[in-house]
């Protein structure tokens, strides 16, 4: 398993993410037209507002799990579900770098 490539990936896909969670943040904290008057659209935006903020929210979580795998990775942990201590397997963290478990553990706690 190449952990440097796995390591890149990771941060790559930082990256991405920390853009993403922070338009959702411009989006969500500088509104730049006033409340429509019209009911239904006022409606169409507060689900829409809602959209924006369960993204933001599952942003926010995913830099969380990166975060700590880029942590497992300093630490030589990476490779090992925490869990149950067995190797998460090389499939899996291709797929799935912040993965922290292995498809075992994962199944049942799902």
């Amino acid at each position: 398993m190449n952990l440097e490539e796995i390591k890149q990936t990771l941060l790559e896909k930082q990256q991405e993410i920390m853009s993403r969670v922070d338009r959702t943040h411009h989006h969500i904290h500088h509104r730049d037209e006033p409340v429509s008057a019209d009911f239904s659209e006022q409606v169409t935006e507060m689900e829409n507002e809602e959209i924006i903020h369960a993204l933001d929210g599952e942003g926010r979580l995913e830099l969380k799990k990166i975060k700590q795998a880029l942590e497992r990775l300093e630490s030589g942990d990476y490779p090992y579900c925490s869990r149950c201590g067995a190797e998460i397997g090389e499939q899996r963290l291709v797929a799935l770098p912040e993965a922290d478990q292995c498809i075992s553990c994962a199944q049942t706690e799902a």
